[in-house]
């Protein structure tokens, strides 16, 4: 589908600026540094609503062959993981109001774009999300390997954490979210367990309230490294 980007009106740009300067103000000091530069090479600015074809795509295409497409709002597992296997982020297109800046039911272009897009620019990040919606592809129809594939996926992409030489936040649920931004690193301290393909794929989530545990990595490529212990972990978990 088309973003239909003229159809977003004055208010809408405000809550972009709105939204984006909020979090712009938090992320330093506590979001990765590969997201932190992916904000520049992706183009990210204050003034107005990222344009998928015009502002984005050509930036990710050239960084990491990834392109941004528009989707109504939630699709389908198989529709979701065959755009990712084919290297295309789905992104919805229509934006929170005013009266909704701190709290979404559903994800919206704010947190599709401000808070995935800009790790879109990391080869072994990007290598890993198609990696893993290719697993997810040969297991579509398997409800109970979806639900483990989804915990992972919500660990990582969604609220995942990295050690670099502090504690840092590269999963996009957190960054397009002031309060977890703030809570996700706090002390005392939320449970913070390092990344266990088995014990993670093994692991419930909430999604009505901060998360009460978050998985942490050491670096993009320990993710993209994990893929075969993870095809090999949801092999036995599912013989089990």
């Amino acid at each position: 589908m088309d973003q239909a980007y003229d159809t977003y009106t004055a208010d809408d740009q405000v809550v972009w600026r709105l939204l984006f300067e909020r979090q712009m103000m938090l992320l330093p000091g506590k979001a990765s540094q590969a997201y932190l530069d992916g904000i520049d090479q992706v183009g990210f600015v204050a003034d107005h609503i990222p344009h998928f074809e015009r502002d984005l795509n050509p930036r990710l295409q050239r960084l990491t062959n990834w392109r941004v497409s528009a989707v109504p709002g939630l699709i389908s597992n198989r529709a979701f993981f065959e755009l990712m296997s084919a290297r295309n982020f789905p992104a919805t297109t229509w934006l929170r109001r005013r009266e909704q800046l701190d709290y979404l039911q559903e994800p919206d272009l704010f947190h599709d774009t401000f808070g995935h897009v800009p790790m879109l620019s990391n080869q072994a990040f990007c290598d890993f999300l198609a990696a893993l919606s290719r697993i997810a592809l040969a297991h579509v129809d398997h409800p109970e390997a979806i639900e483990m594939i989804s915990r992972l996926y919500w660990y990582t992409v969604e609220f995942g954490l990295i050690q670099e030489s502090e504690l840092r936040i590269y999963g996009g649920g957190i960054l397009s979210s002031t309060g977890e931004t703030a809570y996700s690193l706090s002390d005392p301290r939320p449970s913070r367990i390092p990344y266990e393909v088995g014990k993670l794929l093994q692991t419930p989530y909430v999604i009505d309230r901060f998360q009460d545990r978050y998985f942490v990595i050491e670096s993009y490529e320990q993710l993209y490294q994990s893929i075969p212990e993870i095809e090999e972990k949801l092999e036995e978990l599912l013989v089990t």
